[in-house]
């Protein structure tokens, strides 16, 4: 039996799968939490990521290990390895302000066609620009920047900051990532595969060092030997472990939503609604995120005063289209479209089409019509679509499995629940343990 660990240290928590390379087989699992915030301290993750390991049984019988993570989360690194200040998470939003000022500096459709992004306060150039104007002091002590899963890597492989007496140098050239995490800083081209350099420099003010961006089947090794795997961005990571090829989109209802395609060709998106990331296997990832997925649900739940076991029967007691009765769920504005400042509206109110049944049969179609506008907008990039795979909790829904191959217009699979990205990331690192 040969054993890999994949680890998915999200937002929320670290999630550990200890995965049988042989069989397929999930063998153990373990999980820590993290703390709450849009700023963290970077060492919540490494005690977390060292508790799941411990809570799924230790990496004593570990043959092979690769790690998916947040994608975006700046972590700034000084010349010594230690972390600057906390680090800025995907949903961090004060560098709103800094994506506008690089998208008025380059032109959209320029940082498209370099970078495979039009920046939003999501990504990692916005945040760099952020210090830089900021907290100049602290971006100018910045020798290394760092994604969230290629810190953690490097932790895990035994580098890490300078102690008095200890080791010389923190290793920062021993830092790595992969292609699809390089592809959400905004500095990366993912059709070169290099960094660009020059859009680093306008971000933070200097050039700064930045992880080696490791191929798919490339592999690092830790300090007791064992192989470690590039690892990956959370979606990307999804994408392995739920088994998705071209010609599929992975729809992702959580609170938010994601709608990402595996792609034989690079995207461009001047519009900057489809994100052009790069895949984990070589691939491209064009991807699109809504603000309003399974909150919809537990919003018109709610109302109703059911749970959604409820909700989703009163849903299925309807007829397609709800009688004419229209939820439009932008209920706390909108990414995708970008309407930040629009709210949910109820239309087609009739004595006839307002029933409990109705409604709910409405938060549903409206939940799945938001997502299926993103479907549409990787789908308008030439992206052939042939397959949907419904992740997430709100794929559990029986309404919203039975509801989705007719808003989406595509056949729909669920596949089991399971903690994907760790699933990825485990499975990625059987890839690289089975290479020559």
């Amino acid at each position: 039996m040969a054993l890999v660990m994949g680890v998915d240290s999200s937002t929320q928590s670290c999630k550990v799968v200890v995965y049988d390379a042989e069989t397929g087989e999930i063998v153990r699992t373990g999980r820590a939490t993290h703390p709450d915030g849009t700023s963290v301290d970077p060492e919540a993750w490494w005690t977390a990521l060292q508790d799941a390991i411990v809570d799924a049984g230790g990496l004593d019988d570990v043959d092979a290990w690769a790690i998916g993570g947040q994608q975006h989360g700046m972590v700034a690194l000084d010349v010594d390895g230690r972390v600057i200040r906390d680090a800025l998470l995907w949903n961090d939003t004060r560098s709103a302000g800094a994506a506008a000022d690089l998208i008025a500096e380059f032109g959209a459709e320029q940082l498209a066609q370099r970078s495979g992004v039009v920046p939003v306060a999501s990504f990692t150039i916005t945040k760099l620009r952020w210090l830089r104007d900021n907290e100049p002091e602290n971006a100018a002590r910045v020798a290394a920047v760092a994604l969230p899963h290629d810190w953690l890597t490097w932790r895990m492989r035994g580098f890490g900051p300078v102690a008095p007496g200890g080791a010389e140098s923190p290793g920062l050239d021993e830092l790595v990532t992969d292609r699809s995490d390089a592809s959400g800083t905004g500095y990366w081209n993912p059709e070169t595969g290099d960094y660009d350099r020059d859009l680093l420099i306008a971000a933070l003010g200097h050039d700064a060092g930045l992880p080696r961006v490791l191929g798919p089947d490339e592999f690092v090794l830790d300090e007791a030997g064992r192989r470690v795997g590039p690892g990956a961005g959370d979606n990307a990571a999804a994408a392995l472990g739920v088994g998705a090829g071209p010609g599929d989109v992975v729809v992702s209802i959580g609170t938010s939503g994601t709608v990402f395609a595996v792609s034989e060709h690079r995207t461009i998106d001047p519009t900057g609604s489809v994100a052009g990331f790069a895949s984990a296997d070589g691939h491209f990832l064009p991807l699109v995120a809504t603000l309003n997925a399974a909150r919809v649900l537990d919003a018109i739940g709610r109302l109703l005063g059911v749970g959604h076991t409820e909700l989703s029967r009163l849903a299925l007691a309807a007829q397609p289209g709800a009688g004419g009765l229209t939820l439009v769920p932008y209920f706390e504005g909108e990414r995708t479209p970008n309407l930040p400042d629009a709210t949910a509206e109820l239309t087609g109110m009739t004595l006839a089409s307002t029933t409990r049944e109705n409604l709910a049969r409405a938060a549903v179609e409206g939940m799945l019509s938001g997502l299926a506008a993103g479907l549409d907008a990787v789908r308008e990039l030439g992206v052939p679509i042939e397959r949907a795979l419904l992740i997430g909790g709100g794929a559990q829904s029986d309404a919203v499995r039975e509801i989705a191959p007719q808003v989406l217009g595509v056949p729909v699979e669920v596949p089991a629940p399971a903690e994907y990205v760790a699933l990825g990331a485990a499975r990625q690192a059987a890839r690289v343990l089975a290479t020559s």
